[in-house]
């Protein structure tokens, strides 16, 4: 008796009224229960993600146990660990860390600059456009590791040609997204602008950049992990320090633990790096 006078106050209840009451419902039940509904129905990529990890390691730690793969090719997940604990406490980690991040980020804030410097120009001057835009497509194709060698024997064996290294694996990124998002701007705006009779520094500033700032910080996410890589590529040809050079010592050793705990800091300082500047395209672009 009391489902079937449910179901006819269900019946003359409007949609409305069953919404407010679904979430009064939600609101009574207890706080896990509403974040695990939370994640579940909106973000279930905050546990398939985890999950899948988890069953990566475990495939791996399968592999290793079975002997499918020798050790001196693929380590098992508890060797690494042990060698990455290894290697975060060794006093000699912290410097080896320390050169290739300033390698990274100074490559990265030089390559920034120059190419923001030289998109705009171009984008400004159509005649330096068209005149310098076939070298930057062919320079852009080049691998920084067929130009690595040169910087080295052009800036010596320091820090300063890796840093040449990172500056040319990025520089190509963010100047042709850069020149993308200045191209962007639509016409209609142009003319908008132009009727209010805005100047051309006007219209640059309030009208071009902000339209063009999600193609630069799309780029800038991208060129921070290739200077990551610039750098590294580097160090492994020669280098007294980083985090390539490293690689190479414990490649040389057949040291296959050592390495892929190396491999793990250089991924987290990737990931750091994407979320350093995804964390400023947040606060810059406040609009999106």
């Amino acid at each position: 008796m009391n489902r079937e006078v449910r179901d006819q106050v269900a019946a003359v209840e409007g949609p409305g009224e069953r919404e407010v009451g679904q979430e009064r419902r939600a609101a009574a039940s207890p706080w896990w229960a509403r974040a695990l509904r939370y994640v579940v129905r909106d973000r279930p990529e905050l546990v398939l993600a985890p999950l899948a990890l988890v069953l990566l390691v475990y495939l791996w730690d399968v592999v290793t146990r079975t002997g499918l793969v020798a050790p001196v090719l693929l380590p098992s997940p508890q060797a690494v660990a042990r060698a990455l604990r290894v290697l975060l406490t060794a006093p000699w980690f912290p410097g080896n860390l320390w050169t290739t991040v300033l390698e990274t980020i100074s490559g990265f804030l030089i390559a920034a600059l120059l190419a923001v410097a030289v998109a705009v120009l171009m984008d400004q001057i159509r005649l330096i456009r068209r005149v310098g835009y076939p070298y930057v497509v062919v320079l852009q194709v080049m691998p920084s590791v067929v130009l690595a060698p040169i910087f080295i024997v052009w800036f010596g064996f320091g820090i300063s040609s890796k840093i040449v290294v990172a500056v040319s694996t990025a520089f190509f990124v963010i100047l042709v997204n850069t020149l993308s998002g200045l191209a962007s701007v639509p016409e209609n705006s142009r003319l908008l602008m132009r009727s209010m009779c805005a100047s051309r520094r006007q219209m640059f500033f309030k009208l071009t950049l902000p339209t063009a700032l999600p193609y630069v910080f799309a780029a800038f996410k991208t060129a921070a992990t290739l200077s990551l890589i610039g750098a590294l590529v580097g160090e492994f040809i020669t280098a007294r320090s980083g985090l390539g050079r490293l690689l190479t010592q414990f490649s040389f050793a057949l040291r296959q633990d050592m390495m892929f705990a190396t491999v793990l800091v250089v991924g987290a300082l990737g990931i750091a790096l994407y979320g350093l500047v995804a964390f400023l395209e947040k606060k810059v672009i406040w609009w999106r």
